[in-house]
Formats: structure tokens, C-alpha cells, sequence
């Protein structure tokens, strides 16, 4: 007798089997944004003289998943765009960079985040001014074969029924999650903070929202069981952490460059650590090597610019691990 539900089943083997595995995964914001490039920061009511400008792609998941795929990973993004210009420009931007972006994902009223950017060239620092569009990042109708054929989920909770779905998916069927959180004021935020088994935050960010000022109180206060990593960035004082199986805190350093736009940092940094876990690196070679890829990036004007390949980001991270004197790590007890 013909039985139904078999075929509906081995239909779906099929549809998993035919689906090209992707290394991450990303279903958080988009951006366009318009940057000034000055010399320092102009006082109350002050002029400043503008050097350069540019107009360039962003979103801490758009810039993250373009920093993975030149790294070498395999990316998607399955977030919420609309048919305006912008959206359009972004959608050939990501696939330009080698990102897939399916053609059928369109919802109306979605846009980029829109965002204007000033860029302090002898600072090393940035200002950013953005607009809301109030329908973006993920959507709450991302299949579940869209995740499990992922090895690394990225998220940043712009749409947050749909961020906190798509995470409860992945932690079901072990795809690690990535997570790059900035506001905490979204209804659903503590749910997605609980699932999160790899939290990188801001270090400013997780102050804000612990209350507390103490690195190490603030990483033991973010820890639980149920995550592999959490780690604070901060930007020239580099990056620490907690790794599963470690009762130490980790620190590492930042690369040493000449900061000239720190624009995106945050972002590659996520890109990159997501891409070196699809490459099945460790924690601790996933936090070196994001440290650095995002170090290089500092070095360039622009988000896009100064993003590294793969080969440039491990040859460093492989000259540092030379210079640690063996059996020390960079290890710092705060």
C-alpha cells in the first residue's frame, strides 16, 4: 500500500541531502552606511573639515558573514529585506561577496538598517548614528533545514521572535551559535541570552547590562553550563575569555596596529570567530584568529577594505603561537 507519510519523509532526506551544507549562517541586520572620514572630533557647536567620505555596506551580521566568506567559509543569509533600492543593493552586495541570499525571501516592508557613520583618522575611533527600520534581521519562518544543513548559526537579535526560533532550532540539533548583541531591550532578549552557547559580546555592552564593572565578575556573571564560550571584546585591550572545560580566564591580546578605522571591528570579529568554529577550530585558535582578523581590518579605511583572507589571518595567528614560550597560554587571572 502506498504509504504517505514515507514519501513525504524521504522527500525531505532528499531535500537535505541536495542542499549545499553551509559553513554560517546568518539571519541578523543589514546596512547601508554613509561615512565621514575627519580628523578628530569637533567641540560643542564647532566645525571640522571633512577629509574623505564613502558610502559602504554594513549590519553586524552583513559585514560579519562578508568577513567570513572572504576568510573561506561558506555563507547564507536568510534575513529580512524588502524589493526598495536599498534592499536591492544589498542583496547584490552580499552576492557579489560570495554570499548566497535566496531569491524568494522578500517581505514588503523590510529595509537595511540605515546608518551614518564619523570616522576619526588619527583617533582610530568612530561615532555611528543610526535609523531603526523597525522590520529587520530574522524572520519567524526560517526552516528548520535551512539551520540543520548549517555547521554555525550567527545571530544578532534584530527580529527577535524569529532570532530566538532559529536558536532554539540550533541548539536542538547541536549547531553552535554565534551571538552579537547590542540592545537588551527587546522583549525575548533573556530567552535568547539563555540559549546562546557562544556569547562574544562588546565589553561595554555586557557592563551596561550586567551593572557590573569587574571583567572577571562580569564573565563568571555571563557563564553557565550550557555554553562553550563567553568572551568580551574591547577593542585596543583585546579580548577575554571563558572556555568550557577551563576554570581560567583567558586573554587575548589585541593585534598591534596603527588603528585608522575601527568601523565594522566588532562585526568582523564575529564573522571571523563563526568562521573559524565551521572550520573546526578550538576556542581558543577561533579567539585568535578573530583577534586578528579583526586587528587587520583595523588597519584599513572602511568596512570592506581591510578584510583579510584566510591564509593572511592563520599565517599570523600561527607566528604568535611561535612566540608563546610552550606550555603558556595567554593567560590572564582577573
Amino acid at each position: 500500500m502506498f504509504d504517505k507519510v514515507a514519501v513525504l519523509e524521504a522527500d525531505s532526506a532528499v531535500r537535505r541531502v541536495s542542499m549545499k551544507r553551509t559553513d554560517v549562517l546568518g539571519i541578523g541586520c543589514t546596512a547601508i552606511d554613509e561615512v565621514l572620514y575627519v580628523a578628530g572630533f569637533p567641540p560643542r557647536d564647532g566645525k571640522l573639515r571633512v577629509l574623505g567620505r564613502s558610502r559602504e555596506f554594513g549590519g553586524l551580521t552583513g559585514t560579519a558573514l562578508v568577513a567570513a566568506a572572504r576568510l573561506g567559509a561558506a555563507c547564507r543569509y536568510v534575513g529580512m529585506l524588502g524589493r526598495d533600492r536599498d534592499s536591492l543593493a544589498v542583496v547584490r552586495d552580499l552576492r557579489r561577496e560570495g554570499v548566497v541570499v535566496p531569491r524568494d525571501q522578500i517581505w514588503p516592508e523590510a529595509r537595511p538598517v540605515k546608518s551614518s557613520i564619523v570616522a576619526s583618522v588619527d583617533r582610530g575611533t568612530r561615532a555611528i548614528f543610526f535609523e531603526d527600520p523597525g522590520m529587520a534581521g530574522a524572520p519567524a519562518t526560517i526552516s528548520d533545514d535551512t539551520i540543520e544543513m548549517s555547521r554555525v548559526l550567527l545571530v544578532d537579535g534584530y527580529g527577535m521572535e524569529g532570532t530566538v526560533r532559529a536558536t532554539q532550532i540550533a541548539r536542538r540539533v547541536k549547531v553552535p551559535v554565534v551571538a552579537d548583541l547590542e540592545f537588551a531591550d527587546e522583549e525575548g532578549f533573556s530567552d535568547l541570552l539563555s540559549l546562546v552557547d557562544h556569547l562574544v559580546l562588546a565589553a561595554p555592552f555586557a557592563r551596561r547590562l550586567t551593572g557590573i564593572g569587574r571583567r572577571s565578575a562580569v564573565l563568571r556573571y555571563l557563564w553557565s553550563e550550557e555554553r562553550q564560550v563567553v568572551a568580551l571584546t574591547d577593542g585596543a585591550r583585546g579580548c577575554w575569555a571563558v572556555v568550557k572545560g577551563s576554570k581560567e580566564i583567558l586573554h587575548i591580546p589585541a593585534l598591534k596596529v596603527e588603528a585608522i578605522d575601527t568601523t565594522g571591528c566588532g562585526d568582523v570579529f564575529h564573522g571571523a570567530y563563526a568562521a573559524a568554529l565551521a572550520f573546526g577550530y578550538p576556542a581558543l585558535r577561533a579567539l585568535r584568529f578573530a583577534t586578528v582578523a579583526a586587528g587587520l581590518k583595523a588597519g584599513h579605511r572602511g568596512t570592506r577594505s581591510g578584510l583579510p583572507g584566510r591564509g593572511d589571518v592563520d599565517a599570523c595567528v600561527a607566528e604568535i603561537e611561535r612566540a608563546t614560550p610552550r606550555g603558556v597560554k595567554e593567560v590572564r587571572l582577573i
